[in-house]
């Protein structure tokens, strides 16, 4: 079905406006414009498999963003330092936000809502509420480079992707995250550490949102405290989109990759037929609510057939 989407948009497109939508260019600038999404979008669906939410992956992009930035121009940092010191405080981020929603035992909406203002707010106070330009031709490559006709994003994409599927689906850690997302009090009491396991989620989806990070301020060649805006809403989309249930144990890598598609074709289709800003959130906005609905009625028609079976 989200397949059949994602060809029916291509399509509609395709026939609007075919001289601009089906170029071979635009094709490679959707997929690289979907890769920052995408890898966020991964790190988000660990998060909801083990049962919670992230709503905070937007403020660590732009935390990232700015952090790596000022490193590399203000502080004179190499690269690979800046990279890394940027990569693992986003990884404690979203290891302290994982151990605050599960010690406090708060919901992991307004949790990580809360968190999302307090980066919001470290992110302008690192780079003074300006953007910070002048990155060294180096740091440009992981977002503007290419390896032969393959845009780099892409490339880390495809990485990202197949790292996740080989955890999820072929190791104990992976099958232990859908457990947790399906019942957790199940899971443990057959000896899992579900604490732990859900801590970790927030760990992984905080680097790659880092990584996400990095790649769009190498893409847009400056830090930017508002650079991962609104990513959070076409994230979450995107997972819903793919198949990931809001309430955990369910979402597969292949199906959500196939949302974050649908999302980047319609951003990059309504572009072209510009269409207003303003009406893309609106269509954004209700694409989101159906996939939510649509979630919701198939989580109802689940139990009234469990219950008839019972």
């Amino acid at each position: 079905f989200v397949l059949v989407i994602l060809l029916f948009l291509i399509v509609l497109f395709g026939m609007m406006s075919p001289d601009s939508f089906l170029t071979m260019s635009n094709m490679f600038t959707i997929v690289r414009q979907s890769s920052i999404m995408g890898i966020a979008t991964v790190g988000l669906l660990f998060v909801m498999i083990a049962g919670g939410i992230d709503l905070s992956l937007s403020s660590v992009i732009s935390l990232e963003s700015v952090l790596a930035a000022v490193l590399l121009t203000k502080l004179g940092w190499g690269l690979v330092p800046a990279y890394m010191l940027g990569l693992i405080t986003t990884t404690i981020v979203g290891l302290l936000t994982g151990m605050v929603i599960v010690k406090t035992g708060i919901f992991p909406m307004i949790g990580t809502l809360a968190l999302q203002i307090i980066l919001q707010g470290v992110a302008y106070l690192i780079c003074g509420g300006m953007p910070v330009s002048n990155l060294p031709a180096t740091a440009k490559i992981i977002g503007q480079g290419y390896v032969g006709p393959i845009p780099f994003p892409v490339i880390i994409f495809v990485l990202v992707m197949i790292v996740a599927t080989i955890v999820l689906n072929r190791t104990y850690i992976g099958r232990h995250f859908y457990a947790i997302g399906s019942n957790e009090e199940a899971a443990r009491l057959s000896g899992i550490n579900t604490a732990k396991l859900k801590v970790a989620t927030y760990a992984i989806g905080g680097f790659l949102s880092g990584l996400a990070g990095l790649i769009m301020l190498a893409r847009i060649s400056s830090g930017q405290p508002t650079a991962g805006k609104n990513m959070e809403m076409d994230c979450l989309t995107a997972a819903v989109i793919g198949g990931v249930s809001l309430t955990g144990g369910e979402g597969r890598i292949s199906t959500a990759v196939c949302g974050v598609l649908i999302i980047g074709v319609l951003s990059n289709g309504m572009t072209i037929l510009n269409i207003s800003e303003y009406y893309q959130l609106v269509i954004r906005g209700c694409i989101f609510l159906g996939a939510v609905c649509l979630d919701g009625i198939q989580k109802k028609l689940a139990g009234r057939k469990v219950k008839k079976v019972a």
